[in-house]
């Protein structure tokens, strides 16, 4: 609690803002949150009902942090205003949503951005494209509205989806390479093995694909 509220102390004296204008904007991007993974939810449970499966293992929601959002603005050169916050940072809201196989996430994106009030802004698959470092997940930059008692406001959203794997791997990769007093030779050693690994999370997601379509599939049919 006391680092957080250094950090927010940090944040306000920036921005140069009170705290209570800082706490409306914060409490929109939550309400965002809140609607994305409702609808996540409920796409969960209506697959449970069609398909006898649930195609989603977990949701997770964050907030960036104040440090991280002042960091980004800072790298980037934009204003440190509330206003620059909204219309450069999109992604301080965050969902990431964990399905089973691999072939599940292209059609929770297909059911998600049919539905009429998800606004696609941006779309970038690094699982069919993976970023260098083996890393690999479908993001979907999209506003979705908010309604509040003053009207309606579109909020930006930062959806992110994977399979367990790639979850793994992404996770730990990230405790690894933010890891304190790496020497350089380590560093190198480190990317050559994250990339060994990310081939291996690959290639475990194609074989349980091929187990689900394949052998199980094979016994939905007798």
């Amino acid at each position: 609690m006391i680092i957080r509220d250094l950090a927010l102390n940090r944040f306000l004296e920036t921005f140069q803002v009170k705290i209570e204008p800082v706490d409306e904007l914060f409490s929109y991007y939550r309400c965002a949150l809140m609607e994305v993974e409702t609808k996540f939810k409920v796409l969960n449970e209506q697959f449970a009902l069609l398909y006898d499966g649930n195609p989603i293992e977990s949701i997770k929601t964050r907030i960036k942090s104040y440090d991280s959002i002042l960091r980004k603005l800072k790298s980037k050169g934009f204003p440190l205003t509330l206003k620059s916050m909204e219309e450069n940072v999109f992604d301080v809201a965050g969902v990431r949503v964990i399905c089973s196989f691999e072939k599940d996430i292209y059609v929770l994106e297909s059911y998600f951005l049919s539905q009429d009030d998800v606004v696609l802004v941006e779309r970038k698959d690094y699982i069919k494209n993976p970023k260098k470092s083996g890393y690999r997940s479908l993001h979907l930059l999209i506003e979705i509205p908010i309604f509040l008692s003053t009207g309606k406001k579109m909020m930006k959203v930062e959806v992110q989806l994977r399979t367990i794997a790639m979850d793994f791997w992404a996770s730990l990769e990230h405790k690894l390479r933010y890891h304190k007093d790496l020497t350089d030779e380590q560093l190198i050693l480190l990317k050559d093995e994250m990339k060994t690994c990310a081939t291996m999370c690959k290639e475990l997601d194609q074989r349980m694909q091929y187990a689900k379509d394949e052998i199980l599939g094979k016994e939905d049919n007798t």
